[in-house]
Formats: structure tokens, C-alpha cells, sequence
């Protein structure tokens, strides 16, 4: 009998690449928090997660002909969203520093928790193969 990580871990490792994923658009957030003219930009976190549960479940949408749009990834650019600014600066940049950090370091915490509850399961995993 073959485990399939699929089943076994379900929509956990889809969680762990959405917030891989939010990290580097956050990121690139405060690297061009300087630049003029520059949106800051987020991704939807519960609509990927929507997609990935589709795609666990097996009611996702499939291609049936070479035109089709490929829709099998987790995450695309089409997930990114601009931030509608609190306060607007003069030179066009939507990013707010401190409110980036902030965002920043909750992913951070909310992939931490994600990545230990993914390596629970895969402790589990090891101790049913073991016997233990």
C-alpha cells in the first residue's frame, strides 16, 4: 500500500508555499519601499487557499485543450493585489514601512506554526512506518 503526501498532509503544504510565497511579495514591498512611484502589492491568502483546497479535494478546474490557461498552481501573478495606501505620499509609493514589518513578521509566525504542524505530520508519518 503506497501513502500519498496529498492525503496524508492535505492543505498543509499548500499553506506553507501561499506564505512562502506572501514573503517574497512583502519583501520585495520594503526593498522598494524608497522607490518613487512604486505599489505595494499583496497576495489573497484565502483565495490561494481556496485553489489548493480544490485541488486537494479533486474539484478543480482541468484543462482539456492545448488554448486552455493553465489554473494548476498555487500561486500566480494573477493572485497579486495592490494595496490601497492609508495615507498616499507625494512621489506616487504605496508602501508603508512599519505596516510592511508588521505583515511581514505575522507571515513569518504564521508560517512558523504552519511548518511545525507540517512536521508533526511527518513525524507521525515516520512513527507509523517505524511501528513506534
Amino acid at each position: 500500500m503506497a501513502i500519498s503526501f496529498d492525503n496524508a498532509l492535505g492543505i498543509h503544504q499548500h499553506a506553507v508555499e501561499a506564505r512562502v510565497k506572501r514573503a517574497e511579495v512583502l519583501a520585495n514591498n520594503l526593498a522598494n519601499a524608497d522607490t518613487p512611484g512604486f505599489k505595494a502589492r499583496d497576495v489573497d491568502f484565502q483565495a490561494m487557499m481556496q485553489k489548493a483546497q480544490e485541488s486537494v479535494s479533486g474539484f478543480q478546474m482541468t484543462k482539456t485543450d492545448d488554448a486552455h490557461m493553465d489554473t494548476s498552481s498555487i500561486a500566480s501573478d494573477s493572485d497579486l493585489m495592490y494595496r490601497i495606501p492609508d495615507q498616499p505620499s507625494v512621489d506616487g509609493n504605496t508602501v508603508d514601512a512599519q505596516q510592511e514589518q508588521t505583515r511581514f513578521m505575522r507571515n513569518a509566525m504564521d508560517f512558523q506554526a504552519s511548518f511545525q504542524f507540517l512536521n508533526s505530520k511527518f513525524s507521525g508519518l515516520s512513527k507509523a512506518l517505524t511501528g513506534e
